[in-house]
């Protein structure tokens, strides 16, 4: 049920979509439902060990399960709420997403025997420009309907790098080699991690996290992303 305060709050200070900027219903949050119905969902979590995103890891590493929210596109109108979320301070909007992904995702068994969550960290100095890590935050709305716990210690993050966004498969892969050192083994160990991201483009962040977490030994991997876009070199 919607709180009287609630609706109150909606009326004195209207809270706008983040795609369109129409103003959100007392039940909507971040997204109206309009825009929420035409994201472009990829459907990723019913074939979660054979979609596009899945293959970006063949004989690179083995890969329990992926999936992504929806794609991502530069300038499209879904993807503003990536922008938002990423460079315009607000980490509310990353915590709803990953709600909303946990709430779509999870009839369909994806976060079946998974132990821990870890998003894709940053660097002290990145955190401290933006105010928040974006994946982080992503992660505890996950964590907020699954139940699966956060972990954020035992990855970390010792190269700041620059933005992936105009580099190329090899690029990007060159720009985050090195970039992650695993900081705590026993805390993933024996473990399964789902490694959670915003935007997964060619892999190569996440294959440089995960290529750490299993040098913890046993570890079984999965990813989750937000946002899906399709390298095209």
């Amino acid at each position: 049920m919607i709180s009287f305060f609630s609706r109150l709050l909606d009326t004195i200070s209207p809270r706008p979509c983040a795609i369109c900027g129409d103003r959100l219903g007392a039940s909507e949050q971040v997204l109206c439902a309009r825009c929420n119905l035409n994201l472009p969902r990829t459907g990723f979590a019913l074939h979660p060990k054979d979609n596009a995103m899945s293959r970006l890891f063949e004989h690179l590493l083995p890969i329990e399960r992926c999936a992504a929210l929806m794609f991502h596109s530069g300038g499209s109108q879904a993807s503003r709420v990536v922008y938002d979320m990423k460079y315009f301070d607000r980490p509310e909007y990353a915590v709803e997403m990953g709600r909303m992904m946990a709430e779509e995702f999870a009839p369909t068994g994806f976060f079946e025997g998974i132990d821990l969550i870890i998003p894709v960290p940053l660097t002290r100095r990145r955190i401290r420009q933006r105010g928040y890590n974006q994946s982080e935050k992503l992660a505890q709305g996950v964590s907020e309907i699954t139940g699966i716990a956060v972990e954020k210690h035992a990855v970390k993050r010792i190269k700041f790098s620059e933005t992936q966004t105009h580099k190329d498969r090899w690029q990007r892969t060159d720009n985050v080699e090195g970039a992650f050192s695993l900081a705590n083994p026993a805390r993933v160990s024996g473990k399964h991690v789902l490694i959670v991201d915003d935007v997964v483009t060619s892999g190569a962040t996440v294959l440089a996290c995960a290529t750490q977490i299993v040098k913890a030994g046993n570890v079984k991997i999965s990813v989750l992303s937000l946002s899906f876009a399709k390298s095209s070199t």
